[in-house]
């Protein structure tokens, strides 16, 4: 891959001519009291260690400097409701200290067999691991604190997700988006302590408002209801007061479909083949934000930022992008017991057994060429809107496990870039979206067609043969959820409401798109399918509860007993709201001003863009 040195300062006092967002989207679907490993607990206990930790101590080290980082950070609410959930603050220490212990005990191993470079890599992962420990401490435990310090200190702005990444464009009723939106939102500002701007629609999934069939019968023998029409997704984040969310490419350029991310993250798409193709197209479209077209009140309209194609192949592939580099950890190849790696990649084609010994000082010394080639290609792709009156901005998005737990060095490869930014003058900022939005023009409305950046760019990895019998009874369970919540009667007591509130709790557990993701994909088959079977059968556990309760006005102590099970399970979203789920509820406007008049809405000239 070609690398390249950026500009040498200057005394260019001109102002960034093109600007870079990070947007990071941490996410991992429930699954504290529900497993540990291989699967449950420990992702959440990897994650930590050697993501989110990582990521606060990189944000430490540019606060002290002084370095702009400006991303935008999704902390999805499961997520926020796991980090805060007291068993994770309690296991995650002790899953530290077996890391430690493992790496101790490795140590004395190779220093037995004398195989000295694996002892020394041993010590670098108790180092590792006892920083992490003590950062742990550091934030009084609590991971969320440490992102809150940085959003408020504007190195970082939090941004929320669906309520448990529900895949909104095949959710079955207008209520289930909202609530999955709202439910965001009041979540978001109870541990951030303030609204979001901004939201990562799960999977960058997007539908238009227009008819809808719901694609699958019901599993329980009820009638599918008829077709009707359905709001977009930017009505209901319009709504909630959400000012921007992210799609992928091709739902701005449809000229041009771009490989999956999850598709190139495995190696199959040649960046020569997306860097030729591009050569061909005006790209100045996908470096500025829109408003989104809609039948909705567009005097408070929501905007899109895409996704840049070029830049995200060369992190996203494992096999020609940075984290394909020989020199950098391997993520596969692992010794047990303890579970630590070390071995470099060595070759995207290499065997297992072939596999060399891991150097940390050399990955982190070829981080540094990465990261000046990034930002060279940043470069390029911007510098053609150098002298726009309006200065570009690449948005460049990633699931933020990516670095860190998948890519080892992911984390201060972001820091790198962030400080060749800072010491060279490329006329290209870090920003975030929020504060680009507040300091530019939308570049005008476009209209998009329903799409995701998931494989085949539609909702193939939701809705496909292998995963078709999950909608099945999610839409049921949803139909049945707007039903008694909207005729109320979960109201007149607090046993009432406190069943009612564990039934949406179930709800949106079973509407998370990790099930059928990881159904798809392959990656963890089998326990998604249990999870999503075992929410299942909980929804209908309450809803049996809740229809005795409506009968005799009371409940048996076994079903009180077993209520109690349940919620102590899934405690996720103590105060959640039923009243989201009555039909029709949405969020209010009345007292927001709005963000554009109302002459401009309604006639808007050459500015509108349709893809």
């Amino acid at each position: 891959m070609t690398k390249a040195t950026p500009k040498a300062p200057s005394s260019n006092n001109m102002g960034p001519a093109g600007f870079l967002t990070f947007t990071l989207h941490a996410h991992l679907p429930y699954v504290v009291n529900h497993g540990t490993w291989p699967h449950g607990m420990e992702w959440l206990h990897e994650a930590a260690a050697e993501t989110y930790l990582p990521l606060l101590r990189m944000l430490k080290n540019l606060e002290r400097d002084n370095v702009r980082f400006n991303c935008n950070l999704n902390l999805s609410p499961i997520l926020l409701e796991q980090l805060s959930h007291p068993v994770f603050i309690a296991e995650f220490p002790k899953y530290l200290g077996r890391k430690i212990v493992a790496a101790q005990e490795d140590e004395a191993f190779f220093t037995q067999t004398g195989e000295a470079h694996y002892a020394e890599t041993a010590r670098f992962w108790h180092r590792f691991f006892s920083q992490a420990l003590e950062d742990f401490n550091d934030f009084d435990q609590s991971i969320i604190k440490g992102f809150r310090h940085f959003n408020d200190i504007g190195l970082i702005d939090i941004i929320t997700c669906g309520a448990t990444h529900g895949y909104m464009p095949l959710l079955g009723t207008d209520e289930s988006v909202r609530a999955q939106v709202r439910t965001a939102v009041a979540t978001h500002t109870r541990h951030i302590g303030s609204a979001p701007k901004g939201i990562w629609a799960p999977e960058c999934g997007y539908r238009p408002a227009g008819f809808w069939n719901y694609p699958v019968a019901n599993a329980d023998g009820s009638p599918t209801p008829p077709g009707f029409d359905r709001i977009g997704v930017e009505q209901a984040l319009s709504e909630s007061g959400i000012e921007f969310f992210f799609v992928d490419t091709h739902l701005v350029e449809e000229s041009h479909r771009v490989p999956s991310p999850y598709e190139l993250l495995n190696g199959g798409v040649p960046i020569d083949e997306i860097s030729e193709e591009m050569t061909h197209h005006d790209y100045r479209r996908l470096y500025q934000p829109y408003y989104v077209d809609g039948p909705y009140d567009k005097r408070y309209a929501t905007t899109i930022f895409p996704r840049d194609p070029r830049t995200g192949v060369q992190v996203w592939s494992g096999d020609s992008g940075y984290p394909g580099d020989g020199t950098y950890l391997d993520f596969h190849k692992k010794r047990w017991p303890g579970g630590h790696r070390y071995w470099r990649v060595t070759g995207s084609k290499v065997d297992m057994g072939d596999k060399q010994p891991y150097y940390p000082k050399e990955a982190a010394e070829r981080v540094k060429s990465h990261a000046a080639n990034y930002v060279h290609l940043v470069w390029e792709a911007l510098q053609s809107g150098f002298n726009d009156s309006i200065p570009p901005i690449l948005c460049s998005p990633f699931d933020a496990e990516l670095f860190g737990h998948w890519w080892f060095e992911g984390v201060l490869w972001l820091e790198a870039v962030a400080r060749t930014l800072h010491d060279y003058d490329t006329r290209i900022q870090l920003i975030s979206c929020a504060e680009y939005l507040d300091r530019y023009p939308r570049a005008g409305f476009i209209a998009m067609h329903e799409g995701s950046w998931g494989a085949e760019g539609n909702n193939h990895v939701w809705m496909n043969p292998e995963t078709s019998w999950t909608y099945t009874h999610i839409y049921p369970a949803e139909l049945y959820t707007r039903e008694v919540c909207t005729a109320g009667s979960w109201r007149d007591s607090a046993l009432g409401k406190r069943i009612m509130q564990q039934l949406c709790r179930e709800l949106l557990l079973l509407e998370s798109s990790d099930w059928q993701f990881l159904i798809t994909t392959g990656a963890a088959r089998d326990y998604a399918e249990i999870r999503f079977l075992t929410h299942n059968d909980q929804f209908n556990e309450v809803k049996a509860i809740w229809q005795a309760f409506e009968s005799n006005g009371s409940i048996t102590t076994a079903q009180e007993s077993r209520l109690a099970e349940i919620e102590h399970r899934d405690s996720v979203f103590p105060d959640i709201d039923p009243g989201l789920w009555i039909a029709g509820a949405h969020e209010s406007r009345e007292s927001r001003p709005a963000k554009i008049p109302a002459e401009a809405t309604e006639a808007r000239g050459p500015n509108t863009a349709t893809a």
